[in-house]
């Protein structure tokens, strides 16, 4: 099956702001919540006793998680709904935050990491494709610019939540319970506007890997994002440690590349709303993104300039995922949008796993260089795929 040749024709709804603010302001508490949980969870399996490989080997389960269920997110939107299917699994994600609290033996922890994260999973896929088919088409770089500015400013805001109220206790656990489910009340609010997934057939659930393939110039490009951004985030302080910064320099910098990330979504989306072909926007970008690891080494020992070669080089690798989040949203609509979006998420998700591991073999291998080195490798095996890609022809918008 190919991608319809007028997605954005008149069939998609006209802005509907009620609809998009309850998608947008939903995820962007479920990201409070997320960025409070990702350091209470580490910080208390660590009081309680455990290796940093265990916990490592915890927050995994949190990947395989993920990849875990992407396929069955639109398969329950189309046959639950949306708004029902968001509700459950907002629901069952709060549950699973405050049951860490009581959940006294680690190996408790891997079936409720795996519950929160298949929960959350289902949450983003289903909120990411409702902001799609609400936004306009002409807009719907800037929507989803939007979109990813709110969340980044909800993964922001979570750890410095962490930070005022501690992890003693059951209060912090109950802070992101609560935020959860605060999240549900936008959603619940605005049901009646919330879209349809239309159903499949019995053997629909059996193709999704396909839709890797439909648009792979947004899939590549989400991998890509996800490798980067979890490689090069978990492995950066101990880069910037192997060339002589301290830890509380290090830490700055990487705020860095948060603030680009901030800054630039809008902007970029916006962009990519008035270029006929979204691709080429994801080409300057991970243009950007090789460019930045190509520069790195020339800049790394004065920190102004290492903070303004991250700062945008931040902002250009994370409108990977926010531009090409609208591509796929001009190519496809319906189930196959939904379904799309899936896979959109899964390839983020494989790019979770790969990156730290092909970043951190190539610190080992080949000392500092080697972290801008792979990390550059990622960008120019992606330009070689959408090289190939444009050669062959205009997308199909």
């Amino acid at each position: 099956m190919h991608a319809p040749s007028n997605p954005d024709g008149e069939e998609h709804p006209p802005l509907r702001l009620l609809s998009l603010a309850a998608a947008i302001g939903s995820i962007s508490v479920v990201g409070i919540a997320i960025g409070l949980g990702v350091p209470l969870l580490s910080v208390v399996l660590e009081q309680r006793g455990h290796s940093a490989t265990m916990i490592g080997l915890n927050t995994a389960a949190a990947g395989l998680a993920s990849i875990a269920a992407a396929p069955i997110a639109t398969p329950l939107g189309a046959r639950f709904g949306v708004v029902p299917t968001l509700a459950v699994s907002m629901f069952v994600g709060a549950l699973s935050f405050m049951g860490f609290h009581y959940a006294t033996e680690f190996w408790m922890w891997f079936p409720l990491r795996a519950v929160l994260h298949i929960a959350l999973t289902i949450v983003f896929i289903l909120s990411e494709y409702w902001i799609n088919v609400s936004a306009p088409p002409r807009r719907r770089g800037m929507v989803l610019g939007i979109y990813a500015t709110m969340l980044s400013l909800g993964f922001a805001l979570g750890p410095w939540i962490f930070a005022q109220i501690g992890s003693q206790g059951v209060r912090p656990f109950a802070v992101a319970f609560g935020l959860v489910m605060a999240g549900m009340l936008p959603v619940l609010i605005a049901w009646r506007q919330s879209p349809r997934i239309p159903r499949g057939g019995s053997g629909d659930g059996n193709r999704f890997l396909r839709y890797i393939w439909l648009v792979p110039t947004a899939t590549a490009a989400v991998f890509v994002f996800g490798a980067v951004e979890t490689g090069g985030f978990a492995l950066f302080p101990l880069y910037a440690s192997k060339i002589g910064y301290p830890e509380a320099d290090a830490a700055l910098l990487l705020s860095m590349i948060g603030l680009g990330n901030v800054l630039f979504q809008v902007p970029l989306g916006m962009l990519s709303d008035r270029i006929g072909d979204r691709r080429r926007v994801l080409v300057a970008c991970a243009v950007a993104g090789l460019a930045g690891m190509v520069l790195m080494p020339f800049v790394a020992q004065n920190w102004t300039l290492m903070a303004a070669l991250l700062l945008i080089w931040g902002g250009a690798v994370a409108a990977l995922y926010t531009v090409g989040l609208a591509h796929l949203g001009s190519q496809l609509h319906g189930r196959d949008l939904a379904s799309a979006n899936a896979a959109f998420v899964f390839c983020y998700g494989i790019g979770m796993l790969a990156g730290p591991q092909m970043i951190g073999l190539g610190l080992d291998a080949f000392g500092p260089p080697g972290f801008g080195w792979t990390i550059a490798a990622f960008f120019a095996a992606y330009l070689l795929l959408i090289a190939v890609r444009i050669m062959r022809g205009p997308a199909r918008s």
